[in-house]
């Protein structure tokens, strides 16, 4: 198959990418499920936005002290000088944010100095892909492809010119492009407990360590604090931050509390830890006691469904939760337009490290930094595009692919090993 760019994942990074670039240029977006199976669409809290020139600092520093000052300072510019013409441009595509009236509405979640944060009741992250990924269907020159697994790149001297993947049904096809993003998410997958759809098992960076392309702080992996505690097997459902950030309090077993909610996630996690090691329990309470009734329906419908579902009603009592795999701060090393130490290959979203996170990434930062960085990807395709220099088909040899699933697994989880010594 011949194509001019593609993009592999369809999240708000993959998909914003692509409303972004030439509408005169063939792009064709592949997924590894069906495209609304995106860690996108999970994205309960909402996305950070600069208010105004006032909260700049504060913005600029809760990113910062978050990221243990690990951060890329001029990345962090760069997010937040762009956000509010990121959310016109999700408005524009039909996003609906709560409002008061004509105002947008603003919530806080832990590590905020103030509330900065548009929501649309507790699936922000699907109020705003849902949305891309319609107007993606209806451009022209945009074809998405699902249940397509990428399993190598295609390139010659440190010069990528697209990828090898199959279909649901095995059958391998090459896909040649002038220009190739990477936009395959996070590493969940690899976890016993995630956050993460379980597909989701750093393919790119499996595949950036095949070809040596660059890396950065892979050991760099974020515990969310709050997941509904089960039984069950699968993906850990999320209570979002901003269910702490609008008064639950975390609670042990005798009923006390034992930590400030609204610190950052890496410091509650652990602190929740403490206590079940303390008490020899596998979780503790969260309490939405301080949250008027009303206000948990209108505002976390979805979490008050799903608990009740599981037994639980948020009105009346305390729910069990646990910390469990969520986010991924390192990934692929990029520049400031997000192109990769490959030639005409970018990386954006989870799977790429610009380091606006640092070592923790500040609550409701991840979409934000996803579309940021996606679309100056688009904005440097556009502004240096050349044809590649033609290429021979690449021969497809299915044997060389056998158990490449758990190769890479292997070799994900043995570099994010590697990488975490070297830091001790």
């Amino acid at each position: 198959m011949i194509t001019d760019i593609i993009i592999v994942g369809c999240g708000v990074a993959g998909l914003y990418c692509a409303l972004n670039l030439p509408g005169d240029k063939k792009i064709t977006v592949v997924t590894k499920n069906i495209a609304s199976k995106s860690d996108s669409f999970l994205a309960q809290g909402g996305i950070c936005v600069l208010r105004d020139e006032n909260d700049y600092k504060s913005f600029f520093n809760d990113t910062m002290e978050a990221g243990h000052y690990e951060n890329n300072p001029e990345s962090v510019e760069i997010m937040i000088r762009s956000s509010q013409d990121v959310i016109k441009d999700l408005v524009s595509f039909g996003v609906r944010f709560e409002k008061d009236g004509k105002s947008f509405t603003y919530t806080r979640e832990g590590a905020h100095s103030k509330p900065r944060i548009l929501f649309h009741e507790d699936e922000t992250g699907k109020e705003i892909t849902s949305h891309l990924l319609e107007t993606a269907r209806k451009r022209q020159n945009i074809s998405l492809i699902e249940n397509f697994t990428m399993v190598d790149l295609i390139c010659y001297d440190n010069d990528c010119k697209g990828i090898i993947g199959h279909d649901a049904d095995g059958n391998y096809v090459s896909i040649i492009a002038d220009y190739t993003v990477l936009a395959t998410g996070g590493i969940g997958g690899l976890f016993k407990h995630s956050t993460n759809y379980r597909h989701l098992t750093g393919d790119a960076i499996a595949l950036a360590l095949k070809h040596n392309i660059n890396l950065q702080h892979i050991d760099y992996i974020q515990i969310h604090p709050t997941t509904l505690y089960t039984k069950k097997h699968g993906r850990e459902f999320l209570i979002s931050e901003s269910v702490r950030g609008e008064g639950a309090i975390l609670l042990n077993s005798k009923g006390e509390r034992f930590v400030n909610e609204l610190l950052p996630r890496d410091v509650v996690a652990n602190a929740i830890f403490d206590e079940m090691k303390k008490e020899n329990s596998e979780h503790v309470w969260l309490s939405l006691a301080p949250i008027p009734e009303e206000e948990i329906k209108a505002h976390f419908p979805n979490i008050y469904k799903h608990c009740l579902d599981e037994g639980y009603d948020i009105t009346k009592e305390p729910i069990p939760v646990v910390p469990s795999q969520h986010y991924f701060m390192g990934g692929i090393d990029v520049d400031r337009y997000s192109k990769t130490s490959m030639e005409r290959l970018y990386a954006v979203g989870e799977t790429a490290c610009n380091g606006v996170h640092g070592r923790n990434r500040l609550a409701s930062n991840s979409l934000l930094e996803s579309l940021v960085f996606a679309k100056r990807a688009a904005e440097h395709i556009k502004n240096n595009y050349t044809q590649a220099e033609q290429t021979n088909e690449a021969i497809i040899d299915p044997v060389i692919y056998e158990g490449y699933a758990e190769k890479y697994k292997e070799a994900v989880l043995a570099a994010i090993e590697k990488e975490k010594k070297r830091h001790e």
